[in-house]
């Protein structure tokens, strides 16, 4: 393949996966924000009043870019791992294993739709967040590089764990037993400086704590964690996990019958 058939395989999958979640917004979009709606009701006005502050910051406005972020791991992870089982449930992958396609294509055009889920949703609860608490972006090209570095991470980690899944259930296995316990023990709700020196050592190694303080940093200018330290770790674990999905789909196991 050329390039410029190389870009339209590309685009055509993009287009398609944002079809695809755009089409069922009352599905895709809405329940994502409802349910930050409700964390940032209870967590941050209920909750958050008798707190008081968390790291000299007003406990909402804490606990909001870790809100956010959570938002944008979900659905990155769910928009790829749902629409790839489905690909490969209903036989349609190997079409696309079988085309002139290069596998790198594909992967790529599954993960830019699955960041265009995650991102979006993640600027919906952003403007939602505005309701609740007040913010002046501390950094926008952290802001951004996270954002983008965590929506690609996971919905690399989505697409592998739609490689393995053998029915709908498996789906759903990383995300309840891996992937929630991560999140709620990334420091979106509190500081890693309140945990003693063994429970602090295990946390820092919990990918989803380098994003919530990157992009806390990026967003209000506090961190428990070196910046560069973060984009380094989550850069590696994205570049792992491109190598391995793009391994998985060259090898074709559990793909092709």
């Amino acid at each position: 393949m050329n390039n410029q058939q190389k870009w339209v395989a590309f685009s055509t999958i993009v287009r398609r996966e944002i079809r695809r979640f755009m089409r069922i917004w009352p599905q895709t979009l809405v329940p994502p924000v409802i349910t930050m709606a409700l964390y940032f009701v209870i967590f941050g006005k209920l909750i958050g009043s008798r707190i008081g502050e968390m790291s000299d910051l007003p406990y909402i406005q804490f606990v909001a870019p870790g809100l956010i972020m959570m938002s944008i791991i979900t659905n990155s992870y769910a928009n790829v791992v749902s629409s790839f089982f489905g690909s490969k449930f209903q036989r349609n992958i190997e079409e696309l294993l079988v085309s002139p396609t290069p596998n790198w294509i594909i992967l790529t055009g599954y993960v830019v739709g699955g960041m265009s889920r995650g991102i979006g949703v993640g600027l919906i609860v952003t403007l939602l967040s505005l309701y609740f608490a007040e913010f002046s972006l501390h950094s926008i090209p952290v802001t951004i590089g996270i954002v983008l570095m965590t929506a690609l991470m996971f919905s690399l980690a989505g697409l592998i764990n739609a490689i393995f899944a053998n029915s709908f259930d498996d789906i759903s296995i990383i995300p309840t037993f891996v992937l929630t316990p991560l999140i709620y023990l990334g420091g979106v709700f509190y500081s890693i400086d309140l945990l003693g020196g063994l429970w602090k050592a295990i946390s820092l190694f919990n990918p989803i704590l380098y994003m919530v303080n990157a992009f806390r940093y990026g967003m209000v200018g506090i961190t428990d964690i070196n910046i560069v330290g973060s984009f380094a770790m989550v850069g590696l674990f994205s570049a792992l996990l491109f190598t391995v999905a793009l391994f998985l789909l060259e090898k074709g196991s559990r793909l092709r019958s």
